[in-house]
């Protein structure tokens, strides 16, 4: 916490400023993952001091979302033995070996949604008990389940159920931090903060008052100084008076793929044609399915992994101007980035805080998501957060698919090995999946289906070769791909589907190469 009397943060460097975590000390790292806002520096150098020093010893750590590149970045500098006492995080998959740390018991370990810690940020800033959410409930974040916590070490609980006028919600308790750990590009010499080249806000403000108002640090990583005062008063996003301490870091990269996109930051905008096609495999299959789900003028959530190649689809079809595409991290329009960098876009229109984008998603704004799945059971329960036995994590799932007015699941029917043909609007599998993901029960509850039917949601599973439907009476099969029959399908299944009379046909549109100039009114809009 900075001295009485001082009126300014102090430069130092990485080793100084990581030296300020304490044995036990609870730190906070804001940032998302694939690099975006991710204080490199400080993390990397913090791995390195415990590494020669065996110092600081049993921190309990917590990031809103994942944090890495899936490749040893991130907080994967902390996958150390003695390093960690707890862990807190929305997402694990871009750091997989402290994934493989926390489900071995070597520390405790949770995850929670990425917009209940994203919102909870301003609940510690606030000075207030914690979140009252309905998000969480039915899942594996509910106390009643798992509490979130991913191994028998772990026992506190984190979350609590309740009541509030008859009706269920779930509380998370506010976290207090003795550290905390944010990046920007600019510092000017008092230490107030600009983010004028990074590809998101996420929840820096939140997270630098919520360290203060803990009684903690706050320690910046930036890439360049300014004079003091020459900074845009509106373009400030955490003054100086949160920042105790800065560090420069001129190699600072824009995120794990791209030294600086202006593209990524709303600098500039570019061709749309600058952006890589989806080839015809399975994936643009099922991308394109479920792009034809979502009507004129949707607000639209993409996930990761299978479904955010949706978003290629929409560009390619020229429908970005019906729809408006959102990503979690707070992206708002043009055609958000696919792979390790997912969370940040090309051309957004609008960069909001992390914590906004949830208050609009938990609050019943979106239209339309699409998110993938690792498993369905039989009674359209989805796991999407424990996949092949591997701690993956929920991150902004949760939130999502418990608000999204219509909900569109999209993977492959079976996994490990598949490998298809596709063209002249037919499908023919060269190679099966050694792993059928319909099952009869998920290995971990993502998503609850009778919370979903309570709620009147539309929830629809896509795959490259069938399309199914949430009903009161459970997993009903819509649409098989040309080329394919019923019987094919269902015999890759572990639980029998519901076949009501006729089943339709997946387009044979989807099965062929696109137009490369498509005029969007030639593209129907499915149920």
């Amino acid at each position: 916490m900075r001295h009485h009397g001082e009126l300014r943060a102090r430069f130092v460097s990485a080793e100084e400023a990581v030296a300020l975590v304490p044995d036990g000390g609870r730190l906070l790292i804001e940032a998302s993952g694939g690099g975006v806002l991710e204080p490199d520096l400080l993390l990397s150098a913090l791995g390195d001091r415990f590494a020669h020093t065996a110092t600081p010893t049993g921190i309990s750590a917590m990031s809103c979302s994942g944090v890495g590149n899936r490749a040893g970045s991130g907080i994967d500098h902390l996958a150390q033995p003695g390093l960690l006492a707890r862990m807190v995080a929305g997402h694990w998959a871009m750091s997989p070996k402290l994934a493989s740390m926390a489900q071995d018991g070597e520390f405790e370990a949770y995850n929670l949604p990425q917009g209940v810690l994203a919102q909870l940020l301003r609940e510690t800033a606030a000075g207030r008990p914690g979140l009252f959410t309905r998000t969480g409930l039915g899942t594996f974040c509910d106390p009643r389940v798992d509490g979130g916590r991913l191994n028998d070490r772990t026992t506190e609980q984190l979350v609590r159920a309740t009541e509030i006028d008859g009706e269920e919600f779930l509380h998370y308790r506010a976290p207090r931090f003795d550290v905390g750990f944010i990046r920007g590009t600019t510092a000017d010499e008092k230490g107030n903060i600009t983010l004028e080249q990074e590809a998101a806000k996420l929840g820096v403000l939140a997270a630098a008052t919520a360290v203060r108002n803990s009684g903690g640090i706050v320690i910046a990583q930036v890439k360049r100084v300014a004079r003091a005062g020459s900074l845009k008063a509106k373009e400030v996003v955490v003054p100086a008076h949160l920042v105790d301490y800065v560090v420069v870091h001129p190699e600072q990269r824009q995120t794990a793929e791209t030294d600086y996109e202006p593209a990524f930051s709303g600098e500039v905008a570019v061709p749309l044609g600058m952006t890589e096609p989806l080839p015809l495999t399975e994936r643009a299959v099922v991308a394109r399915r479920a792009a034809a789900m979502i009507p004129l003028g949707a607000v639209v959530n993409l996930g990761v992994g299978m479904a955010d190649g949706v978003a290629a689809i929409v560009a390619e079809e020229g429908r970005l101007d019906e729809l408006t595409l959102t990503v979690e991290q707070g992206l708002v329009g043009g055609v958000p980035a696919r792979g390790v960098i997912f969370g940040v876009a090309w051309n957004p229109e609008a960069v909001v805080e992390h914590a906004a984008q949830f208050d609009f998603y938990d609050g019943g704004g979106l239209d339309v998501a699409c998110l993938g799945f690792a498993e369905v059971d039989a009674l359209g329960n989805v796991n999407s957060s424990l996949i092949n036995g591997r701690v993956f994590g929920a991150g902004g799932f949760i939130n999502i698919s418990q608000s999204a007015h219509r909900v569109v699941f999209c993977g492959t029917l079976t996994a490990g090995g598949l490998r298809t043909e596709i063209g002249d609007g037919r499908l023919t599998v060269v190679t099966e999946g050694r792993v059928r993901k319909f099952v009869p029960r998920v290995h971990q509850l993502t998503f609850s289906a009778e919370r979903a039917l309570a709620r009147g949601q539309e929830v629809f599973y896509v795959t490259e070769r069938a399309v199914f439907e949430l009903t009161e009476r459970g997993v009903a099969l819509r649409e098989v791909a040309p080329g394919q029959t019923v019987e094919a399908v269902v015999a890759l299944m572990d639980f029998e589907p519901i076949v009501d009379g006729h089943v339709g046909t997946m387009p044979d549109r989807l099965f062929r190469s696109p137009d490369p100039s498509p005029n969007p009114t030639d593209v129907e809009v499915l149920p």
